[in-house]
């Protein structure tokens, strides 16, 4: 059984900072990666697929973005090139293809590592696996006609992967909307079913809107003084593009173009899809998200006498006329799902989980000595499952780690 003072779960951006960061500080640890180093970002993303915030955003430690256009939207590949030199420059002690099926205690302290290639033990352990493990498809998606194409968003990566007719996509959050966009400027038959994801501007008074809410400080905010608290972490994202230089993803735009707008999916019901009647209520409340966002950014502005262009509030270009609450199964081609994903922790056995399954933990400590999580969507900040902050919780977790190994904290 090998022993290590630190054992990081996962090799994505967040376990790779951690690691960086245990280096600098000298701390012996393994990373152990179910399967390549960064594969989420090689695997599960379309063709097509941009970042949606500006480059200069993308700051893992020690490999800050250098590129010539930090207010553009790296491409699939330039990303994957970013994070090829990230690596390059960590230089992690890796094992990839080794899953972790069972973290449990050890009777003599520390942690019992039990994995495909054998048995490791830890000091202290980083659950760095991040929120996004199984895909959210409901059931009834199994009666579907075995005919129609089913695909989760990771899954998809072009319109001509993809049988000719009409596509169904679910779910119209970051990747929902910009997969249906991609298929739409494709010239493919779309039908959105629309849910409750907000939108934002991309460029708002001069600047991308990104700009302004960092310069706000909104970026840099924890979770403990977000007005929701903890309850942010269940926000959606908000969908906005990179592509083609950036730029906002109207839906009313699109259905005006053809593309057939529904409410949420609910069911179906012999062959026929059956949608809520709430198309018109999510296209307005995700607009009244996108002016209360640039009506922050009108009083910042104001109260700081800045110069800037004119501000102007969003009006609806198109509204639905009824709601399509039906639609018949026969002559879809795909049904892409685009709803989520729920975490997987179940090979964690600890007492460290609330009664929903999330880790309870506060900025990534949890109440088990020496266990810890990173890249979770809004550890503690925005960023935190991102380029732009998962540094600061890695760095935040490592002195911790130092401070618990050299008796500083019990």
């Amino acid at each position: 059984m090998s022993h290590h003072n630190v054992i990081v779960v996962g090799g994505g951006q967040a376990g790779l900072s951690a690691s960086y960061y245990l280096q600098q500080r000298d701390i012996n640890h393994l990373v152990l990666e179910s399967r390549t180093m960064t594969h989420t970002w090689r695997e599960q993303r379309w063709d097509s697929f941009t970042l949606v915030t500006p480059n200069w955003q993308c700051a893992l430690p020690g490999a800050p973005y250098q590129g010539a256009e930090p207010h553009g939207f790296m491409k699939k590949n330039e990303v994957i090139a970013y994070l090829d030199g990230f690596i390059a420059k960590v230089r992690p002690p890796v094992r990839e293809g080794v899953t972790v099926r069972r973290l449990a205690a050890r009777a003599e302290g520390g942690y019992q590592v039990m994995t495909s290639a054998g048995e490791f033990s830890a000091d202290q352990v980083i659950v760095a696996t991040g929120g996004y493990h199984t895909p959210i498809i409901p059931r009834f998606a199994e009666r579907l006609p075995p005919s129609i194409l089913q695909l989760q968003s990771a899954q998809y990566r072009n319109p001509q992967s993809l049988p000719d007719g009409p596509v169904l996509v679910v779910g119209s959050g970051q990747s929902g909307a910009q997969i249906a966009e991609d298929l739409h400027l494709a010239g493919r038959r779309v039908h959105l079913a629309v849910g409750e994801a907000p939108r934002c501007a991309r460029f708002y008074r001069g600047r991308d809107v990104v700009a302004w809410l960092a310069d706000m400080g909104y970026y840099a905010m924890g979770v403990d003084r977000h007005p929701l608290r903890e309850g942010v972490r269940d926000n959606t994202n908000h969908y906005v593009t990179g592509r083609d230089g950036g730029r906002d993803i109207d839906l009313r735009v699109f259905a005006m173009q053809g593309m057939q707008l529904h409410g949420q999916l609910d069911d179906l019901e012999g062959g026929t899809l059956r949608f809520a009647p709430n198309l018109a209520a999510n296209l307005d409340n995700a607009d009244a998200v996108y002016n209360r966002i640039n009506a922050s950014i009108d009083k910042y502005i104001q109260e700081r006498g800045i110069s800037a262009p004119p501000g102007s509030v969003y009006q609806p270009v198109w509204r639905p006329s009824e709601e399509r609450t039906s639609l018949p199964v026969e002559g879809l081609a795909a049904v892409i799902w685009c709803i989520g994903f729920r975490p997987d922790f179940t090979w964690i056995d600890l007492p460290v989980f609330n009664g929903r399954g999330q880790p309870s933990h506060v900025r990534g400590v949890t109440a088990t000595r020496g266990l810890y999580f990173l890249g979770l969507p809004w550890l503690y900040t925005w960023g935190s499952g991102r380029f732009s902050g998962v540094a600061r919780d890695a760095e935040y977790l490592v002195d911790r780690i130092a401070a618990v190994r050299s008796g500083a904290l019990n």
